[in-house]
């Protein structure tokens, strides 16, 4: 069955492991179930976003209308600076999220100046490569913990049925020390950590949220901020299902869920 939708009026929310920056040029089974994404489902009237690479002191909820590309890394072949994902903003959208957030307690500003850093721009090259789907970027609060996470995706959880995509852009693993480059080999305690957590997601979300109790954790995520949108795609969702599993560099879960 296709990653279509049940109920027309609603769209799910979605986890994405996005990898290395080199995602954006790549063609491989994660490029192509991202560009799955795009073809199977309805087309979303915005997306609300996540990634692991807005970390901020409060939460914030990006305005601008024309964000750039950030090439927000470095090391790599000039083919990567060269491009651009020139996806428009909905300013009237983020001031809405952030109205509606500060109503219910939840203290939360503008940030009109926000850029695209790789964590959006890499992977929905892919599933949006006409950039034709305006963009609204929730930064990852640096208190953040996983159930802050989890409530604020479910606070957001109502903008499934405007037709508008809900994502979290992180990594199921990552640990870069781990990492070694176009290995075809798997870091078999990434592996086991992500089926475990997996599981959670089927069957347990309290431990799933709960996931430090994994033995050794910090082998896995040293810290914990690409694995934090994956909760805010939860909080929005509930019902876990796998788009596409996999592994690269030998430690990065390149892991995709949907959540229903």
């Amino acid at each position: 069955m296709p990653i279509g939708l049940t109920n027309a009026a609603r769209l799910p929310a979605i986890f994405i492991s996005h990898g290395a920056p080199t995602l954006a040029i790549e063609s491989s089974a994660t490029t192509h179930a991202l560009a799955r994404i795009g073809h199977n489902l309805p087309k979303p009237k915005a997306i609300v976003i996540m990634s692991a690479h807005w970390l901020s002191a409060k939460l914030e909820v990006s305005s601008n209308p024309k964000p750039k590309t950030w090439h927000d890394f470095s090391g790599f072949d000039s083919e990567l600076y060269q491009l651009q994902y020139r996806v428009s903003g909905q300013p009237a959208l983020a001031e809405s999220l952030a109205q509606q957030l500060s109503a219910r307690g939840i203290r939360c500003s503008i940030n009109p100046v926000r850029v695209c850093d790789h964590g959006v721009w890499a992977p929905l090259r892919h599933v949006y490569p006409d950039a034709d789907i305006p963009i609204v970027q929730i930064a990852l609060p640096q208190h953040y913990d996983s159930v802050a996470c989890y409530q604020l995706g479910a606070q957001l959880a109502k903008l499934r049925e405007q037709q508008i995509l809900i994502i979290g852009s992180g990594n199921i693993t990552h640990n870069l020390q781990a990492l070694r480059w176009q290995a075809e080999s798997i870091d078999k305690a990434a592996k086991d950590f992500k089926l475990w957590l997996l599981q959670q997601l089927k069957s347990d979300i309290p431990a799933a949220l709960d996931w430090q109790q994994y033995p050794n954790y910090q082998h896995i995520h040293p810290s914990d901020e690409h694995l934090l949108p994956l909760f805010f795609a939860l909080g929005a969702g509930q019902r876990v299902s796998v788009i596409h599993e996999s592994m690269a560099h030998h430690s990065l879960g390149m892991d995709i869920y949907r959540f229903d």
